[in-house]
């Protein structure tokens, strides 16, 4: 069994001036964003890591290579190696989305949504998990600053890209999508410039299978959010005034779910909610204050939850074993 997870860590950015920081991150200035709160972040964010130790983990808000690969080597100090990793790095966004593996990457390439910095490229990397080809992209969409349009335009360049590859293939999209899992039923006027679709519904083919895991009958072109796999009280990773969403999503090809040698096990889908991680009945988010000139307190993690599922394989090809499966809808 192997466990793979999606996390946004919440702006893990360097110690080195680069001119795209958020103001309360430009290094070693008034906010205290300096080598000791660096460390902090760098240590708390590997102790979630660690604790719930996934063969594979996506993650957001990354600044820079080299704050990615300091996480890294955080990782291996307190235990955990990753021999393959990749990040997105095509793009100066001020924040990247990455990915650490035990398993060979066998190649990363990008998915461009949109020459401006409104848009961060989707990672998507070829994974080989024991002879199975895992074809895993990682999404940090537009945030809720934007209107929906604007995560409509990643979700179809994201949709077009697993057209190329095949519905039958292992495909799993993770990440932080800025949507919830039923973002069509609870779009906020403010967001709404579409008429009430979504990209990760209507684009993404979601609204269709929403049962069960062990009762979807896979139909070709719609994606199986794992979020229906579990009670509708533990679908969240993210607290907002005490309001709970599921901003961070596994969704799978469907196909996964009847291949012999690599499938997801059901039931398994949830948030990491460590007691460390919430506080008052909130995420246990890295600690700003509120008051100008805002400042780092050194203590906290993330305003997101990690997102976990487990999968079992087999040695061998799964896609051999995909033949026949779909039904007509």
């Amino acid at each position: 069994m192997i466990t793979i997870a999606t996390y946004n860590v919440e702006n893990l950015f360097d110690l080195k001036k680069s001119g795209f920081e958020y103001e309360e991150y430009i290094p070693n200035s008034v906010s205290q964003w300096n080598q000791k709160n660096y460390d902090i972040k760098l240590k708390n964010i590997s102790k979630v890591i660690r604790d719930i130790n996934p063969d594979i983990i996506a993650l957001q808000e990354i600044e820079s290579y080299g704050a990615f690969i300091d996480l890294k080597n955080q990782l291996k100090r307190d235990g955990l190696y990753y021999q393959y990793f990749a990040l997105a790095t095509a793009k100066n966004t001020t924040v990247k989305v990455g990915v650490f593996s035990k398993y060979k990457i066998i190649y990363k390439k990008e998915i461009p949504i949109n020459a401006t910095y409104r848009y961060r490229n989707i990672l998507e990397t070829k994974i080989d998990v024991d002879g199975n080809d895992i074809y895993l992209f990682t999404n940090h969409w537009k945030s809720k600053a934007g209107k929906e349009s604007e995560r409509i335009r990643s979700a179809k360049k994201l949709y077009e890209r697993i057209e190329e590859i095949g519905f039958d293939k292992n495909i799993i999209l993770l990440g932080d999508f800025n949507s919830d899992y039923e973002e069509d039923q609870k779009i906020d006027k403010n967001h709404n410039d579409t008429n009430g679709k979504t990209g990760i519904n209507d684009v993404l083919q979601t609204k269709v299978l929403t049962l069960p895991a062990d009762s979807i009958t896979p139909l070709k072109g719609y994606l199986y959010n794992l979020w229906y796999d579990t009670n509708n009280d533990e679908r969240y990773s993210y607290t907002y005034k005490k309001k709970k969403q599921a901003l961070d999503s596994i969704i799978i090809s469907p196909s996964i779910l009847n291949n012999k040698n690599f499938y997801y096990n059901g039931r398994t889908i949830e948030s990491y909610k460590a007691e460390y991680l919430m506080q008052n009945n909130q995420t246990y988010r890295w600690q700003v204050s509120k008051q100008k000139p805002h400042m780092h307190l050194g203590k906290g993690y993330s305003d997101h939850l990690p997102v976990i599922a487990k999968f079992s394989v087999m040695q061998g090809n799964g896609d051999k074993n995909m033949q026949g499966l779909y039904y007509n809808k």
